[in-house]
């Protein structure tokens, strides 16, 4: 099992829709860390780390996301693992403020 970090930038109606909510109950459940945040331009960013197969399935779920979402778009490119220091102390994957 090999440990990889991917930033994913989501465009499309994916703010108001429980978008993060739903990032964060499955990247919980997919033992995936890492951080989730809606962007001003109305996208929602997000860090996940894990195995491999992990990860990769987070970024398939992201592309059709919550029932209410409609994803237009999904970018992903691997970051180095620093990224995570903005996880919150006590959490392995965090729900961000708003940037």
């Amino acid at each position: 099992m090999h440990e990889v970090v991917r930033q994913v930038m989501i465009r499309g109606r994916v703010q108001g829709v429980g978008f993060r909510y739903w990032t964060m109950r499955e990247a919980i459940r997919f033992g995936v860390g890492g951080w989730v945040r809606n962007r001003r331009d109305g996208s929602v960013e997000a860090l996940f780390a894990g195995s491999t197969e992990a990860v990769a399935e987070m970024i398939t779920r992201c592309r059709s996301g919550p029932e209410f979402a409609r994803v237009d778009d999904i970018e992903d490119q691997p970051v180095a693992a620093n990224a995570l220091k903005m996880i919150r102390p006590g959490e392995r994957f965090s729900q961000l403020p708003t940037v």
